[in-house]
C-alpha cells in the first residue's frame, strides 16, 4: 500500500497561478463587454434616426452613446419646444339687475266707487230738477226736456210719460177690479221706457180711493201701452224711468 502526502505549496507556486486567475478575469470582463457593445449597436440600428444626424440605417457613421444620463438629456434638448400659454383673463361678471324701487302706499286708501250707467246719468247735476212741490218742479232742464216729476227705483230720475198711442178703453177694461168704484177712481205706477215705445218692470206707485186695486188694474194692462222716451238735451233716453197714471170714470146710464 502506497501512501501520498501533500504538501504546502510555495511562494513560487502561488507567483506562477496569480498571474492565470486574472488573466481569466481579465478575458471574461472583455468578453461582458463586447456583449455590451454589441447589444448597444443592435439597439442603436432598430431606433429611429435622430434629428440632427445622417440616418443610422444609411451610409453615415455610428455613434454609440454609453451614457445613458447623456442620451436623456441629448433627447430632452431635442424635444420640440412648446410655447407657453397666456393665461386668459378672467370674463367679466354680468351687471347685477338694479333693485326695484318701490314707493311707499298710503297708509289709507282713497275710496273708489263703481257707478252702473243709470247712477251715472241720476247723479248727473246738470240734469237734476228741482225739489218735488215747488213752483218749478215740472219744468225740464231745457226746453223741449221731457217733465221730471221726481225719483223712480233704486233713485233714478222718473219723468211725466208722454203718449205714443193712448190705450183704448178695451184694452183697460179686461183687467178692471172686480169691484170697481162707483165713482171711478185712478191708479199709477211707473215704468222703464224700453224699444219701439214699449214700457217694461212696472211698479204700482198708488191708487184711489185706497184699497181700489186699480193701480194693480193699470199694472196688468201696462204691457200694451205706447209710451214716448223721455228727452234730455234734445235726445232720447231709452231705459229711463216715466210715470203713467190713468183716471177711471162712469159713462152715465142711458
Amino acid at each position: 500500500m502506497r501512501f501520498a502526502f501533500l504538501r504546502p505549496r510555495s511562494s513560487q507556486d502561488r507567483a506562477h497561478v496569480a498571474p492565470s486567475a486574472r488573466r481569466r478575469a481579465l478575458s471574461f470582463a472583455l468578453a461582458i463587454a463586447a456583449e455590451l457593445i454589441l447589444v448597444l449597436i443592435l439597439l442603436t440600428l432598430g431606433g429611429e434616426p435622430r434629428p440632427g444626424r445622417p440616418d443610422d440605417r444609411g451610409n453615415g457613421p455610428i455613434s454609440i452613446d454609453l451614457a445613458p444620463e447623456q442620451q436623456a438629456t441629448r433627447q430632452a434638448s431635442a424635444a420640440p419646444k412648446t410655447t407657453p400659454t397666456r393665461p386668459q383673463p378672467p370674463h367679466p361678471a354680468p351687471p347685477r339687475p338694479r333693485p326695484a324701487i318701490i314707493l311707499p302706499t298710503p297708509e289709507r286708501a282713497l275710496p273708489i266707487l263703481i257707478l252702473t250707467k243709470e247712477e251715472m246719468a241720476a247723479a248727473d247735476i246738470a240734469k237734476l230738477g228741482t225739489p218735488a212741490g215747488s213752483a218749478s218742479a215740472s219744468q225740464g232742464s231745457s226746453p223741449g226736456d221731457s217733465q221730471r216729476v221726481g225719483t223712480g227705483p233704486n233713485g233714478e230720475p222718473l219723468y211725466a210719460a208722454e203718449w205714443y198711442r193712448e190705450p183704448t178703453d178695451r184694452e183697460l177694461s179686461g183687467y178692471l177690479p172686480a169691484k170697481m168704484p162707483e165713482s171711478g177712481g185712478w191708479g199709477m205706477v211707473a215704468c222703464r221706457t224700453a224699444a219701439r215705445y214699449h214700457v217694461e218692470d212696472c211698479v204700482e206707485l198708488g191708487n184711489g180711493p185706497a184699497g181700489s186695486h186699480l193701480a194693480g188694474a193699470v199694472r196688468q194692462a201696462a204691457w200694451q201701452f205706447l209710451v214716448r222716451p223721455p228727452r234730455v238735451g234734445g235726445r232720447e233716453l231709452v231705459g229711463t224711468w216715466v210715470r203713467i197714471r190713468i183716471d177711471y170714470t162712469q159713462s152715465p146710464a142711458d
